[in-house]
């Protein structure tokens, strides 16, 4: 357990920035950091989602894009190549790391759980850090991000900068055919990735799963608390 080092934090704000543009998104998470380091801005999580882009994280391999058409965007989160798209709902935590006792892995199993618990208020089943098998792999190692058996619902890919958090994770909400073609999805074969629409059989109501992973990532990620939730 990683205590709170402040004596009175304050309560994390929430932005809803709506369909925004990949690269003005992240040119306000960068303020927004930078904000926060000094004090500035208060904790904030902002939820969104972006017209279709792929984005390439600092493992992006040789091969992970190979028919993608649209925009790309060089990041410097973790993690390989992914898709963003209207389709999604979007979380980037902007945090204070050095509160929760600098810890990533804690920090990455807090947005699993947060989403995990979001999937199952919709009677769906999943499973966080999953084995799985890299496209070209022999061997199963753990998959960041949330599954449902081999195929992915959630990404999560985390940066930090002065300890800020930034960047963050994509539910999948709606099925999009177009979505994630003429790539290897975080290094996993096309097609190894599904929607909540996909799994229910229907399209749920975006207003009632955003609301809802908002109030799981609040319960975990609030100040206030004396460690992860």
């Amino acid at each position: 357990m990683f205590e709170v080092q402040r004596s009175e934090p304050a309560l994390l704000n929430v932005e809803d920035w709506g369909l925004i543009a990949y690269k003005e998104a992240l040119s306000r998470q960068e303020e927004y950091v930078d904000q926060v380091a000094r004090e500035l801005r208060r904790e904030t999580l902002v939820l969104c989602s972006h017209p279709p882009v792929v984005t390439l994280g600092r493992g992006t391999k040789e091969g992970d894009v190979f028919g993608w058409t649209g925009e790309t965007f060089e990041v410097t989160r973790g993690g390989r190549a992914t898709y963003h798209g209207p389709s999604q709902i979007v979380a980037y935590p902007i945090l204070d790391l050095n509160s929760r006792g600098r810890d990533l892995h804690l920090y990455m199993r807090a947005l699993e759980g947060a989403v995990l618990a979001t999937l199952d208020s919709f009677g769906i089943s999943s499973e966080a850090n999953a084995l799985q098998v890299e496209d070209g792999a022999t061997e199963a190692s753990p998959a960041t991000g949330v599954w449902i058996g081999k195929r992915k619902i959630a990404s999560i890919g985390i940066a930090v900068r002065k300890w800020i958090s930034f960047h963050g994770l994509a539910l999948n909400v709606e099925h999009d055919p177009a979505a994630f073609q003429g790539m290897k999805p975080c290094g996993f074969s096309p097609g190894s990735v599904i929607s909540m629409e996909e799994v229910l059989g229907e399209r749920p109501s975006r207003i009632t799963v955003q609301t809802r992973l908002e109030r799981e990532l609040r319960q975990r990620l609030e100040l206030g608390r004396s460690g992860w939730a």
